[in-house]
């Protein structure tokens, strides 16, 4: 086929890609001709054949940190039972969720589905309990704070790629930051005049205020879609892990919950998007009615009490801040006595920018760089590196016996 007959198709293709967005969105949709990048790309995205925000969908599947969430705890970090979800299982069900919300509303199925896909990819080794431990330590260390979903940026615009970041769209980067999936609403409004630098000062001031990235409102209505869908994703399922793990029983679940929302995973989640659904239905925001908003607060509570906070399930919790803690002092030892050899080197400083470090040396915040090694590392991984620091290691076997 010729260059010139190729150039045709695919220039019909796109122009008849932003057609079908113009016709089928609604009014209230992002679409692909809105995407606002801060650097222009190679082949920019109003004649690249795929959309700019599926493109970044794309890059995020294909990330180094995406590939980790095989082995990231959701909530259940010390239990040896193949059925229960997992970080990559959670944010594959808050996509499918958000999208089919989406669908419903006429809204950017591309982007919620990025932002779906990214919104997790900060959270540390051991999820929500390894989050408060690397957040002590930055405080204790005049570090800042940590919080998860700004991470989850950090990885897509700062370390991705050896340093250099993907050079993800505006509107997806604010949903992965604005996500905040431990915050329920009874009414999502976007922020819809954000700009690329409110975005970076809303950014910043997570790293500085843990209590600030709650104050953060998606500047999309898709956004503001994946935001609620994490909540619907992990409420029931969080359910149905517990009783398989025999925590709680389904009977256990308060009778006026029960009745509004249902006792399986599969009715909480039906009741939850169809009010959704019904409520948002050709408005500016996203609205959950009064009595499903109520028996939804008082399902986040019964979760809290009886799952999360769950004695047994906090047992080991003395040991966890222990690992935490030993292999932050190693790594900062290590990345301070400027040993090449060292693993924090080997394993990940040697391979990016050499700007990175520059800047965290510069501000004398050298250990923000073994905050992002660590904040990286799978459960896996995290329990290899302590294994090496604490356990003596074999020399083989006695020649002199």
């Amino acid at each position: 086929m010729e260059k010139s007959q190729e150039y045709r198709i695919f220039s019909d293709i796109i122009k008849n890609e932003y057609k079908r967005e113009r016709k089928m969105f609604s009014r209230y949709a992002c679409r692909s001709s809105e995407c606002i990048r801060l650097k222009e790309e190679k082949i920019p995205d109003r004649i690249n054949v795929r959309p700019a925000f599926f493109h970044d969908a794309d890059r995020i599947i294909h990330s180094k940190a995406y590939t980790r969430y095989i082995d990231k705890t959701q909530v259940f970090s010390f239990f040896d039972n193949d059925h229960i979800t997992h970080r990559v299982l959670h944010v594959q069900l808050v996509s499918k969720i958000a999208r089919m919300i989406g669908r419903c509303l006429k809204l950017n199925e591309d982007l919620i589905e990025a932002i779906a896909l990214a919104h997790d990819l900060g959270h540390v080794p051991y999820g929500h309990d390894g989050e408060r431990y690397l957040n002590s330590i930055c405080q204790k260390k005049n570090l800042g704070c940590f919080c998860h979903n700004a991470q989850s940026v950090k990885f897509l615009m700062e370390l991705e790629k050896n340093g250099r970041g993907l050079n993800l769209s505006l509107q997806v980067l604010d949903g992965v930051l604005a996500h905040n999936g431990e915050i329920l609403q009874s009414h999502y409004e976007p922020q819809r005049d954000k700009t690329f630098a409110q975005f970076l000062d809303e950014y910043n001031k997570c790293f500085t205020d843990k209590k600030f990235s709650a104050k953060i409102t998606p500047m999309t209505l898709e956004g503001c879609v994946v935001r609620i869908s994490d909540i619907i994703a992990y409420i029931g399922r969080d359910i149905e892990d517990a009783i398989t793990l025999r925590l709680i029983s389904r009977e256990e679940i308060p009778d006026d919950v029960r009745e509004v929302l249902g006792d399986t995973n599969s009715l909480i989640i039906n009741s939850l998007t169809s009010d959704i659904i019904l409520n948002s239905y050709e408005k500016p925001y996203l609205c959950i009615s009064d009595r499903i908003y109520e028996a939804l607060q008082k399902l986040m509570e019964f979760n809290y009490t009886r799952i999360y906070k769950n004695p047994s399930i906090k047992d080991e919790d003395s040991k966890l801040r222990n690992m935490f803690s030993v292999l932050y002092e190693k790594y900062y030892q290590q990345l301070m006595s400027g040993d090449r050899s060292a693993e924090i080197y080997r394993d990940f400083l040697d391979s990016y920018d050499p700007a990175y470090f520059e800047k965290y040396h510069t501000q004398g915040m050298e250990g923000r760089i073994v905050i992002d090694y660590i904040s990286g590392m799978t459960d896996r991984y995290f329990n290899d590196c302590f294994t090496k620091f604490i356990i003596p290691k074999k020399f083989g076997k006695n020649i002199l016996s």
